[in-house]
């Protein structure tokens, strides 16, 4: 070997020793509050552990360049959205795409990222909340239980008035697409599906499941606005440019294309999100074709998705996000690996090879008609304490003094402003989260 190989290779060494430094701390992390000008109770993340009694929009720093969009780079606790947490990352960059269910800095599919350096894009929200949908790039490490974002991606997936509600199945139709709910749905501001009034606009993130199908991960309550709709491309014509998603034909003749990661064109099977600036009748006229949260395909590129199985043909042959996932040799938890098949929700982690993702840890969420451990996460301290049934961690609204709460390393007596705490819950109604576990760190 040569001496300026060595010295290369040295330098190399020394990168990556100082980048993986930088996931120590604690300080920071992401707060939730309200939407500032949307009417959305719940969650906007920032770097401040809660927001301070008389914020009204939870905005922070956000550096918004857009009417809905917001564009920061994290750097400690700035109110850019993200905060510091460690992480001891060994591996080269990945991604992860789900939906956000923990703050400390983010979780997001329980994988918990360091965001201190982070370029995070909110769209469609003046940040980032819990239950969006989100891409995250960035090197995790070989468990896929921490990492480093360099960059988080968001934008909401439908947005729509409602044509039908069928309370029995909890789902709900927009622009053609069959929206389902499953005890982790996020409601933002309303106790649900059935307190949503007829004909109202709603604003969901979510994952993509079938044709014409996707699970709610978030909803949330809106005025007029401009049509978006995300979903998976069938019955391409390429000569009239038009497309279908779900019930919705799509006219992208006057559409700008973007984010193919590897330049392919748009083809049926694709995942896109799709906005127009109205919605009227017959084709809904595209302004923009985005390729929904494009997966890597370049071997031994770590993935993480969460998703809905489609095409389940055995742990060997399933889809999840559209992306081909071989699970034969993966780790299955969460319950028995015969009740995996379509329409099971799961967190799938592994490596790309050969444009599949070979899974290492699946995970089981919820499979339709038994159920599943919907859980969500804030680390962080104790912020506008009034009582155990009204405080909030990282700014996010906490109900903690329900029955059934487990209290570890204290009890409720413990709870107070400043206390650092570890909280669990399962479900996030009209904006706030319901506690089921308490820990004091």
């Amino acid at each position: 070997m040569t001496n300026n190989t060595l010295l290369r290779n040295g330098f190399l060494a020394l990168l990556t020793g100082l980048l993986l430094s930088c996931g120590g701390g604690g300080g920071g992390g992401v707060g939730v509050g309200g939407v500032g000008g949307s009417g959305v109770g719940g969650a906007a993340f920032g770097s401040a552990d809660s927001i301070p009694s008389g914020a009204s929009d939870g905005q922070g720093s956000s550096g918004s360049s857009a009417p809905g969009s917001s564009t920061t780079a994290a750097n400690g606790n700035d109110g850019s959205g993200v905060g510091s947490g460690g992480t001891g990352v060994s591996t080269a960059d990945a991604a992860g795409i789900g939906a956000v269910d923990g703050a400390g800095s983010i979780i997001v599919s329980g994988l918990r990222y360091n965001t201190d350096t982070a370029v995070v894009k909110v769209e469609d929200a003046s940040a980032l909340q819990l239950g969006m949908s989100v891409k995250v790039t960035g090197p995790v490490d070989a468990d896929f239980t921490s990492g480093i974002a360099r960059q988080v991606d968001s934008a909401a997936d439908i947005r729509g008035a409602l044509s039908s509600v069928d309370l029995a199945q909890g789902s709900f139709v927009i622009l053609g697409t069959t929206v389902t709910t499953d005890p982790a749905t996020v409601w933002a501001d309303s106790n649900g599906l059935a307190a949503i009034p007829p004909g109202a606009t709603l604003q969901v993130w979510g994952l993509p499941a079938a044709p014409g199908v996707l699970r709610a991960t978030r909803v949330e309550q809106r005025g007029p606005s401009a049509p978006i709709l995300t979903g998976t491309v069938q019955n391409l014509d390429a000569t009239r440019r038009t497309f279908t998603l779900g019930g919705a034909v799509v006219d992208y003749s006057a559409a700008t294309l973007t984010g193919s990661l590897d330049g392919r064109p748009l083809a049926d099977g694709t995942l896109v999100r799709v906005r127009a600036a109205v919605a009227q009748p017959g084709p809904l006229r595209a302004t923009l074709v985005q390729w929904w949260y494009p997966v890597p395909i370049a071997n031994a590129t770590p993935v993480q998705l969460a998703g809905i199985v489609t095409n389940y043909a055995g742990l060997a042959s399933l889809q999840v996000l559209g992306t081909p996932v071989d699970a034969s040799s993966a780790k299955v938890t969460g319950g028995p690996a015969g009740s995996i098949g379509n329409g099971v929700k799961v967190e799938v982690a592994g490596l790309i090879s050969d444009g599949i993702l070979k899974a290492t840890k699946l995970k089981i969420r919820h499979v339709p008609g038994t159920g599943g451990p919907a859980s969500f996460t804030l680390i962080g301290n104790i912020g506008d304490f009034t009582s155990a049934s009204s405080f909030r961690v990282r700014g996010q609204p906490v109900n903690a003094g329900g029955p059934g709460v487990v209290f570890v390393n204290g009890t409720v007596a413990n709870l107070g402003n400043g206390v650092r705490v570890n909280i669990e819950g399962e479900q996030v109604v009209d904006g706030v989260l319901t506690a089921t576990r308490v820990s004091f760190e």
